[in-house]
């Protein structure tokens, strides 16, 4: 595999894992800035991750009776660049039409 292919894949991986680990976390407002942290330090671990940004909504979050939410993926703004070699890719998991999509946004 080519390292353009290598760093697509990873920032693919890298995001989706993201995803499915994630949801369904309790969740406030107020914690939300922990769990971002959170997040972004667990991912920046991981081979090729070069930077990420987590961003979670939460004016989308509905609080339960004790005052908590779980995390969807409509809540997740984040964006990933990942390196092998010289190539880089940079990836973003968004809400776009109601559904959580993710997406190569830069591929040099």
């Amino acid at each position: 595999m080519d390292s353009k292919a290598q760093a697509v894949f990873e920032a693919g991986i890298k995001l989706g894992a993201l995803y499915h680990q994630f949801v369904g976390t309790p969740i406030s407002p107020k914690t939300a800035p922990l769990v971002e942290k959170t997040i972004k330090e667990a991912v920046s671990l991981q081979p090729y991750v070069k930077e990420i940004t987590v961003l979670i909504n939460t004016d989308l979050m509905v609080l339960n009776s004790f005052g908590y939410s779980e995390l969807s993926g409509k809540m997740f703004d984040v964006k990933i660049t990942t390196q092998v070699e010289d190539s880089v890719c940079v990836a973003g998991l968004k809400l776009e039409n109601e559904y959580p999509m993710m997406k190569i946004l830069e591929l040099r």
